[in-house]
C-alpha cells in the first residue's frame, strides 16, 4: 500500500510523507497503552467470535468437513516437528498412495509454531487457536501498518484494522479455510514492497523473501491474490501521480529482485514438490467458476452479522464460507462517498480502481444479478484460461476489497478527526451507520459424532499391527466429511487409515485432479447401503472384491462409530467379511485372517 503519512488533503506520495517533518517522533516504534487496548479488544472480539467451540468442544464450526481438515493438518505438522517426518508428505492417509500436502492446504506455517498446543491439548485447541491467532494478527497488522504509515489518529487505524480483521467475509473464511483467515502478513509484505526509503534495500529485500516464502506455506492463494492487487494498486498509482511512480519504480525493482532471489531459494524444492512430487495433480477437483458471487450480494448482509438474513445470504452465495462481498446497503455508499471526498489524492484514487476491478472479478462470467443469469460476461472471462489463476475461486477476488475498504475508511476517520465536532458527528454517524450492521456474531456450531471409544482409548492398538491400517466404516474416500481424517486428528495420527479429505490425482497414469482417492468397490457398495438404508445383494464376487480392496487399503480392522444391530451399514459388511463384536463406542471387525 502507499506508505506517506496523511496530514493534509495533498496527495499522499509513495516515496516521501505529505508533510515534510524531520521530527521520528510520530513513528515510534515502540507501542502505547491505546495500541495495546486495540489489540486487546481484537482478542476479546476474536475469543468471542469462536466461543461457541471454546466452551462446547464437542461441537465444530458449521462447515464440519473444513475444519477436520485442517485439524488433521495441525495435528500432521505437529508430527512432523516429533517426529522429524517430511512435513511436505504424509502417508497417515489415502493408504496405501498418501498425500501431498504440499499440494493440499497444509498451513505449515500455522502448524509448525503451535506444535506445542497441539501436542499438549490436542488439534481442536489448535485449530481454535489458530482461528483466533488469524484473526487478531490480521487486524492488529493491518492496524499497525495504517498507524505508522498512512494515518495520524489511533482511532481511525483502530477502525481500519478492526474492519481488515473481522470483515464478513474474513468471518465466514475463519470458521473454515485457515489458510484463507491467514492474511496476517499481507500487511507486513506491503510496506516492505512500498516503503518509501530508498535505503536498505537490501535489508528489506530479504525480509520481503522470507515474508513471501512463510506466506506460502500459510496460503498460496492469498499471496496470488496480493501479488495481483500490489500490480493493479501500483499501475493506477502510477497513473494517478506518474513523478511519484518514476522516482520509486528502480527502488521498488531492486527490492523485488532481492526479495524474489530469496524466495525462489527457499520455495524451490517445496514448489517443486508440489507440482511433480508424489500425489501432485493437474487443474482442479471442482469448475472453479462456479463459485462466483451475485452483485446484490454486495449490498446484502452475511449471515454471521448481526442484521444479517441467513436464507438471503445463502441464496446470493455459493455456500455459506464464501460470503466475502455481504458490505450491507450503507458501507458501500459510504465508500463511494469516502473516494469522491478525497478524490485528489492519488492513494484514494489507486484504491478505488483497485478495489472496482476485484469486486467485478467475483462475479465470474457471465455475471448474476439476484439470482438471474444476465448472460453477461464478466472480466473474471479474461483469466479463466491463465494458468494457475484459473484455479482461483471467483469469490474470493471479493477478500481484495476488504483492506481497500478497511484503508479508505481510516482515511475517512483521520481526516474528521482532525475537522472539528461539527465535520466529526455526521461521519461518525455515517460510519457507525455502515459498521454497526455488520458487526459479526460467533460462528456457528454444530454436533458432531465423538470418536469412537476404541478409537480414541487406543484399544484399537491390539487388532491393527504396524504396517497396517485402520478402515473407518462406511470408508468414505471421497467426501469432505471424512471420519478417517477426524478420527486421525483426535489421536495424533496414530494410525493409518484410507481414504480422506484432500485432493490428488484420479490414478497413478491420470494427474487429472480429485476429491479424495478413487473409490474401491467395497467403498461403493457400503455407501449405498448408508444412503438408500437397504442391505444390498452380497455374493462370492462382493465378498472376493472386498478382500481384494482390504489388501489394497492393507486393512487389519474396520470399525463401525455407534453401531446398531439393525444397521444397514453393519449388516452389508457382516455379509462381506463374517460377523465383528462390540467394543467400547462402536462395532470392530478384525479382518486380518482373511487378509492375511
Amino acid at each position: 500500500m502507499a506508505v506517506g503519512r496523511a496530514e493534509t488533503d495533498q496527495p499522499v506520495r509513495l516515496t516521501e510523507p505529505a508533510v515534510p517533518a524531520p521530527a521520528p517522533a510520530p513513528r515510534r516504534r515502540r507501542p502505547r497503552p491505546a495500541d495495546v487496548l486495540v489489540v486487546a479488544g481484537y482478542l476479546g472480539l476474536a475469543v468471542l467470535l469462536t466461543t461457541g467451540q471454546w466452551r462446547r468442544p464437542e461441537r465444530l464450526f458449521h462447515q464440519a468437513g473444513d475444519q477436520m481438515l485442517f485439524e488433521w493438518m495441525l495435528a500432521r505438522a505437529a508430527r512432523a516437528v516429533t517426529g522429524g517426518e517430511n512435513p511436505l508428505y504424509s502417508g497417515a492417509l489415502n493408504a496405501p498412495d498418501g498425500v501431498n500436502l504440499m499440494a493440499n492446504t497444509s498451513v505449515l506455517g500455522l502448524g509448525v509454531p503451535l506444535t506445542p498446543v497441539t501436542v499438549v491439548f490436542g488439534s481442536q485447541a489448535a485449530f481454535l487457536v489458530a482461528v483466533t491467532l488469524s484473526l487478531v494478527g490480521t487486524a492488529t497488522a493491518w492496524y499497525a501498518l495504517l498507524a505508522r504509515r498512512l494515518v495520524r489518529s489511533r482511532a481511525a487505524a483502530a477502525v481500519g484494522g478492526l474492519f481488515c480483521g473481522f470483515a464478513p467475509g474474513m468471518v465466514a473464511q475463519a470458521g473454515a479455510h485457515l489458510h484463507m483467515a491467514a492474511q496476517f502478513l499481507v500487511p507486513v509484505i506491503l510496506a516492505l514492497v512500498f516503503r518509501p526509503a530508498g535505503d536498505r534495500i537490501r535489508r528489506d529485500g530479504v525480509l520481503l523473501g522470507l515474508a513471501v516464502a512463510y506466506q506460502v506455506f500459510l496460503g498460496e492463494e492469498v499471496l496470488v491474490f496480493l501479488a495481483l492487487a500490489a500490480g493493479v494498486f501500483a499501475g493506477a498509482y502510477a497513473l494517478a501521480d506518474r513523478a511519484a511512480a518514476r522516482r520509486l519504480a528502480p527502488v521498488v525493482v531492486r527490492r523485488l529482485g532481492v526479495g524474489a532471489l530469496v524466495a525462489g531459494v527457499l520455495l524451490a524444492y517445496p514448489l517443486w514438490f508440489q507440482f511433480a512430487g508424489p500425489g501432485h495433480y493437474r487443474g482442479m477437483p471442482f469448475h472453479t467458476e462456479g463459485y462466483r458471487l451475485d452483485v446484490v450480494s454486495f449490498v446484502t448482509t452475511a449471515r454471521q452479522s448481526v442484521a444479517g438474513d441467513a436464507r438471503r445470504a445463502g441464496l446470493l452465495s455459493p455456500n455459506p464460507t464464501e460470503q466475502n462481498s455481504f458490505l450491507g446497503p450503507f458501507l458501500p455508499l459510504l465508500a463511494v462517498l469516502v473516494v469522491v471526498r478525497l478524490w485528489r489524492r492519488p492513494l484514494v484514487r489507486a484504491l478505488a480502481a483497485c478495489g472496482l476491478l476485484f469486486a467485478l472479478l467475483s462475479l465470474g462470467s457471465p455475471v448474476v444479478v439476484n439470482r438471474h443469469d444476465t448472460g453477461l460476461p464478466g472480466p473474471y472471462r479474461l483469466l479463466a484460461g491463465v494458468p494457475l489463476l484459473d484455479l482461483v475461486v471467483p469469490a474470493r477476488f471479493a477478500l481484495v476489497c476488504v483492506p481497500v475498504l478497511g484503508v479508505l475508511l481510516a482515511l475517512a476517520v483521520d481526516r474528521v478527526r482532525r475537522g472539528g465536532v461539527r465535520t466529526w458527528a455526521p461521519w461518525a454517524g455515517a460510519v457507525a451507520a455502515a459498521l454497526l450492521p455488520l458487526a459479526p456474531t460467533p460462528i456457528r456450531t454444530v454436533p458432531v459424532a465423538p470418536v469412537p471409544a476404541v478409537v480414541s482409548g487406543g484399544g484399537w492398538r491390539e487388532y491393527v499391527p504396524a504396517g497396517r491400517t485402520l478402515v473407518p466404516v462406511p470408508p468414505v474416500t471421497g467426501a469432505a466429511v471424512s471420519p478417517a481424517m477426524f478420527w486421525s486428528a483426535r489421536t495424533g495420527l496414530a494410525f493409518d487409515a484410507p481414504g480422506g479429505y484432500f485432493i490428488g490425482p484420479r490414478s497413478a497414469g491420470d494427474p487429472a485432479a480429485r476429491w479424495g482417492a478413487p473409490d474401491r468397490p467395497t467403498s461403493l457398495l457400503l455407501r449405498r447401503a448408508a444412503e438408500t438404508g437397504r442391505v444390498p445383494p452380497v455374493g462370492e464376487t462382493e465378498r472376493r472384491q472386498a478382500v481384494d480392496d482390504l489388501r489394497h487399503w492393507r486393512a487389519a480392522a474396520l470399525v463401525q462409530a455407534d453401531s446398531s444391530p439393525g444397521d444397514p451399514v453393519r449388516a452389508t459388511v457382516d455379509a462381506l467379511v463374517g460377523p465383528g463384536r462390540d467394543v467400547p463406542g462402536g462395532y470392530l471387525w478384525d479382518v486380518r485372517p482373511l487378509v492375511g
